[in-house]
């Protein structure tokens, strides 16, 4: 089996709360509110990292703060921070983020994943690959990698899990 990336990645402790509180108007169905960056963040705070048995959320790979979001334009920009910057998951760790929020938000939004700024040491290259459809589209039809992919979507509790 081939070495971890990081062997012993940082945990970080859990900032944004399980629990929101609704109001009326997302509690009526007649009525549509927007989305807004606490709901993306909520989608994709429990995907787990490829290589260890945390959340993205634990490794504050994602973050609430690096989530834009245009509902005019319905547009839906993620930032995300690997832990090391030759992170060699960083494209898997992107593309679960993406297959996240296109099997769950409705198809009018148009989804984008990149790396933070400076924090990958391939990050046009990655960030090209994540924003490229096309080769989106070939890696979900690789089976093995949609099997990774996958895993990654696969709820289980983080081993550093907190009830805040």
């Amino acid at each position: 089996m081939k070495d971890k990336d990081n062997q012993n990645p940082t945990v970080y402790l859990h900032t944004t709360p399980r629990d929101r509180e609704k109001t009326m108007s997302e509690l009526d169905n007649d009525v549509q509110d927007p989305f807004d960056e606490r709901e993306i963040f909520d989608l994709i705070r429990d995907i787990n990292d490829p290589e260890h048995p945390l959340t993205l959320e634990d490794l504050n790979v994602v973050s609430e703060n690096h989530i834009t979001i245009d509902n005019s334009s319905n547009t839906i920009k993620v930032m995300f921070t690997p832990t090391i910057p030759h992170c060699s998951m960083a494209t898997l760790i992107g593309l679960a983020i993406r297959v996240r929020l296109l099997r769950v938000l409705p198809p009018r939004f148009k989804v984008e994943v990149q790396i933070s700024p400076g924090t990958h040491q391939s990050e046009k290259a990655v960030n090209k690959q994540l924003l490229d459809k096309e080769r989106v589209a070939a890696a979900l039809e690789n089976q093995s990698l949609i099997g990774v992919v996958n895993q990654c979507l696969t709820a289980k509790d983080s081993a550093y899990s907190s009830t805040s």
